[in-house]
């Protein structure tokens, strides 16, 4: 089934009556060539570029509920390549090109806005830092505009400009940064992967590896014992848990990150802002609610929910930044679970064990990298060599401290990233 202007017209004028399942709902076969533990935004883009790019269409991607409901359906949609640090900014410049090409790509609206990202900063020092930010960007090709106060004031005149506490000195723009809806990104990948033969089977938790002499062999689940000469694990905030059960420790600590949700409103914020001086971040949805948070819950957890401090704090920074947000009513908030590695940057590598892989370590940032890490993934998987774009997310770096990527400079303290 093709999406077309003119097929939707069709179905507007005929009860809208021809539209099926978007993808498949398939009983696990007992064999597979590649399993994916993980039907979230990540173990999904894989397992479409290992049947696109590749040809390996004998996959199975193994979601314990159903399909995006993890991470990728709880959170806050930022799309950007705003890096600094070699090893990272090649990798979001990567996956922000293939963003832009996504809809094209899947046939599928997952209503990507290129609608511009501004950093703001509040002193001199906050403004030194984001020129060189700025400047890197442009040197990988990407897109940066340093912007004065009264810069910041013709894209944003709602701010709270008089501000003494926290002055608004200017901000960095990133015209190619934006928002895209979160659980359409998650349909529009399963949708493509089950056209090309892609079995993505709900309902199906994995609970133990089945690991012989070193060699994985394939899993157990809740649905029966599955069968695969590869296996990746891509389970998020859940990835040491899962790795528990292939016998791996890994250097990730889990977190709660929440976000909230207001009513629907008119449009009022055109871009996706970030406060330079407490840490908060707001957008506004294609449904018209504000969508916006702020930093980690300090304390490692599994919950889905978070801590009132927490949001108090996200709330009297949005109100300081902006205090017409006040008028708005808070509709719903929810957390999601970030898996936090002690340099804030992702892991994308092979494991000790033979044909057992590992894509986790997104922190808060898993989102914008949906495309690109399911593409390099999917590379490693099929070559045995890591994509070029991600060859730093090497999981031996934290064993030897060689070609560690810490981007905020905070030290190796997971929940500071």
């Amino acid at each position: 089934m093709k999406f077309s202007g003119l097929r939707v017209l069709k179905e507007g004028l005929t009860g809208n009556k021809g539209w099926a399942p978007h993808w498949r709902d398939p009983e696990p076969k007992s064999e597979y060539d590649v399993v994916i533990v993980g039907g979230g935004g990540h173990g999904l883009s894989t397992a479409y570029y290992l049947a696109r790019h590749h040809g390996i269409t004998n996959v199975a991607v193994l979601e314990k509920g159903y399909i995006g409901s993890g991470n990728i359906g709880r959170n806050t949609t930022i799309v950007r390549a705003n890096y600094y640090l070699p090893g990272n900014s090649e990798f979001y410049s990567h996956s922000l090109k293939l963003w832009e090409g996504l809809e094209a790509e899947l046939n599928y609206n997952v209503m990507h806005s290129q609608r511009g990202i501004i950093n703001l900063f509040h002193s001199d020092g906050q403004r030194d830092a984001f020129v060189r930010r700025g400047n890197a960007m442009r040197a990988q090709g990407d897109d940066s505009e340093l912007l004065d106060r009264e810069g910041v004031r013709s894209y944003l005149p709602y701010l709270d400009f008089e501000n003494t506490r926290f002055p608004i000195y200017g901000g960095l723009l990133h015209p190619r940064g934006g928002s895209a809806r979160h659980d359409a990104v998650a349909w529009g990948y399963a949708r493509g992967a089950d056209q090309r033969g892609v079995d993505l089977v709900q309902n199906c938790e994995v609970t133990g590896f089945d690991i012989e002499g070193g060699v994985v062999k394939g899993v157990q689940t809740t649905r029966g014992a599955v069968k695969a000469k590869k296996v990746a694990i891509v389970t998020a905030g859940r990835s040491g848990q899962v790795a528990a059960l292939a016998g791996m420790r890994l250097p990730i600590e889990s977190h709660v990150l929440q976000a909230f949700v207001t009513e629907g409103l008119k449009p009022c914020i055109d871009h996706v802002i970030s406060f330079g001086m407490g840490h908060f971040y707001i957008s506004q949805s294609d449904k018209g609610g504000l969508v916006f948070g702020g930093d980690l819950d300090f304390y490692a957890s599994y919950a889905q929910r978070g801590n009132l401090p927490m949001a108090e704090h996200v709330m009297e920074a949005g109100m300081t930044l902006m205090p017409m947000i006040g008028k708005a009513k808070v509709l719903r908030s929810w957390g999601g679970i970030m898996d936090m590695t002690p340099d804030g940057s992702p892991i994308i590598d092979k494991t000790d064990t033979e044909g057992l892989f590992l894509d986790c370590g997104w922190c808060y940032g898993g989102f914008k990298a949906v495309p690109a890490s399911g593409y390099a993934l999917a590379h490693l998987m099929a070559t045995g060599a890591p994509h070029e774009t991600a060859r730093g997310f090497r999981l031996d770096r934290f064993r030897d401290g060689r070609g560690l990527m810490d981007e905020e400079g905070t030290g190796a303290q997971h929940n500071l990233h």
